[in-house]
């Protein structure tokens, strides 16, 4: 029992919107369930239903997003089912409902991308605007109560938009710098340790190759030593951008030492790796320099064995460098295959 109570504390931890979706509907299920369970008692059947779709919308998008790791559809669900049953309880409770709209905002807000929830709250208000002025006396009591409420609804929107928006961009920021290497924007070796464990984990269940290329600058000290740091760290930039051109989507960079970078090629075998391989190497002779002439790497390639521990595949491919480096360094190693380097 506690083991899984810790896993499960442990992913709300790393996923932000998953904590969001969970706390949100646990108090949400909390404290909509008694007036539900309340109004259906009193025969008030249209509210009550409201709540209690509410309340299993609530249920069910909770457990979509653990079950799948899915928060977005969730959100939007979410965000759907509580405007228009919000909109509804106003309807037919009037003024005591409109108190319902001030947390309606504030779920919105959190569900969903800000400027969507903005939409949502701006629709739900025009929607409760349009219907006091076809049947008059049913939502507002007089033209000022409305007035008062509309201003207020929109002046809560707004400051939750404007921290919404902020707090995202904060959040982003925070995933960057956590993910990214501050200089070139590569991945970190962080975040290469879990996307290798995650390959393993992909050979083990479905059978998908997967396979590493570790890479090294040759003779990268003497630029530095030679031309200053300033200028290795802008080879360094150019090398994560041209790699970056070169490769799929799907396929990831990390820079684990100063000059030591690894590509994850998702969905590849040897032939594969061997062919990615010879392009990098061909596209670093024709694109990259540096003061002092043409840039060269050594690399060493390792394809997963089935079954295999994340650290050993990457110290086969680590070993396959080492000898592409003692060979003469330009060289192209993939497990015991040599590939010659290009003249």
């Amino acid at each position: 029992m506690g083991r899984p109570f810790n896993r499960a504390l442990a992913r709300l931890r790393r996923d932000f919107q998953l904590s969001i979706i969970t706390l949100m509907g646990f108090f949400g299920v909390l404290g909509i369930s008694p007036y539900a369970i309340y109004r259906l008692s009193q025969g008030n059947y249209a509210v009550g239903i409201a709540d209690t779709i509410i309340v299993l919308s609530t249920l069910f998008a909770m457990g979509y997003a653990w079950r799948t790791g899915d928060t977005r559809k969730p959100g939007l669900c979410l965000m759907v089912v509580a405007s228009l049953c919000a909109t509804l309880i106003v309807i037919k409770l009037g003024i005591n409902g409109l108190f319902w709209i001030y947390p309606l905002i504030l779920l919105n807000f959190f569900m969903v991308p800000p400027l969507l929830a903005l939409l949502a709250t701006v629709a739900v208000l025009v929607a409760l605007v349009v219907y006091s002025r076809l049947i008059p006396g049913t939502v507002f009591e007089s033209d000022y109560q409305m007035l008062s409420f509309i201003v207020t609804a929109m002046l809560s929107s707004t400051l939750s938009f404007i921290f919404a928006q902020r707090a995202s961009y904060q959040r982003n920021q925070l995933q960057s710098w956590a993910t990214r290497d501050a200089l070139t924007g590569a991945r970190n070796r962080r975040v290469m340790d879990q996307e290798l464990k995650i390959a393993v984990a992909n050979k083990r269940r479905h059978d998908i190759n997967s396979a590493v290329l570790v890479i090294d600058m040759d003779h990268f000290k003497q630029v530095n030593d030679r031309f200053g740091h300033a200028v290795g760290d802008q080879v360094l930039v150019n090398f994560v951008e041209l790699t970056n051109r070169c490769f799929r989507h799907e396929d990831r960079l990390f820079r684990f030492g100063g000059e030591e970078f690894l590509l994850l090629l998702c969905n590849t075998d040897e032939k594969g790796l061997r062919a990615a391989a010879l392009q990098l190497q061909a596209q670093i002779a024709q694109h990259l320099t540096s003061p002092g002439g043409p840039v060269t790497v050594s690399m060493g390639g390792a394809v997963l064995y089935a079954n295999e521990h994340w650290q050993d595949w990457l110290q086969r491919a680590d070993h396959q460098l080492y000898e592409a480096k003692r060979a003469g360094r330009n060289r192209i190693h993939i497990d015991t295959y040599q590939v010659a380097a290009l003249a």
